[in-house]
């Protein structure tokens, strides 16, 4: 495990990740959901505020079904525009839905999760970012950065899964020294631990771990890098 601060710089895939990394196709399925509001079933004629994901990764709001973009329709966040709605918002647990359900049946039944698994749900409808497939053939272990201390005390504010071999790891671990960004890299494939811990993130969240780097973002988690993703990622606290 490699721990880094702001400043500094930085084969055989445990049998579980083979397993789960075996071709997967489509959308993953959405996260599980925690129900702690009154349930209730919404129509397209309900005055609701829609949450979606942006394909720079930043989230934006429209109180139009429509204008939600269809790629990210399988997960959207939803608000009440009425009164007496208020109450059903906060920052743990949000409301959402199944767009598609919503605009092809005229109704649907809203869900609700932790907002840190919605948010890890709808970014994972876009196109992963660059990314290393755990099964199949890998490239010798990349050279060893050089470490730069910095600063003690910064809390991390990112987990940087990956691997000693991935270009995109090192891409991604670059970008957050270069910014300056608190961070820790965890290898999956040397550290036992990390891997579990990668494992049960992703289960939780029901996100594939086939692939490194994956980001955790203060509890949210990115599938591959994207730098331009990351900074609205980042942004966006």
């Amino acid at each position: 495990m490699w721990f880094h601060r702001p400043g500094s710089r930085a084969h055989t895939v445990f049998a579980f990740f083979v397993l789960v990394s075996a071709c997967k196709k489509g959308a993953p399925p959405p996260p599980a959901a925690r129900a702690e509001l009154p349930p209730r079933e919404v129509s397209r004629d309900s005055p609701l505020f829609f949450t979606y994901v942006e394909p720079s990764g930043m989230f934006a709001t429209t109180d139009s079904a429509e204008k939600v973009p269809e790629a990210v329709r399988r997960l959207v966040r939803i608000m009440g525009r009425a009164k007496g709605e208020a109450q059903r918002r906060n920052n743990s647990n949000v409301e959402v839905i199944d767009l598609r359900e919503l605009l092809a049946k005229g109704k649907t039944q809203p869900r609700v999760m932790l907002r840190e698994a919605f948010e890890t749900g709808a970014l994972a409808q876009l196109p992963s970012g660059d990314s290393c497939r755990l099964a199949g053939p890998h490239r010798p272990p990349l050279p060893a950065q050089p470490e730069r201390a910095g600063p003690s005390g910064e809390p991390p504010i990112v987990i940087l899964y990956g691997t000693s071999w991935c270009e995109a790891c090192e891409a991604a671990r670059r970008y957050l020294v270069t910014n300056l960004i608190p961070f820790i890299a965890k290898d999956i494939e040397n550290d036992p631990s990390a891997a579990r811990e990668l494992q049960q993130k992703a289960s939780r969240f029901g996100i594939p771990a086939d692939r490194v780097p994956i980001l955790d973002v203060r509890g949210r988690l990115l599938v591959g890098y994207d730098g331009t993703r990351l900074d609205g990622f980042l942004a966006d606290w």
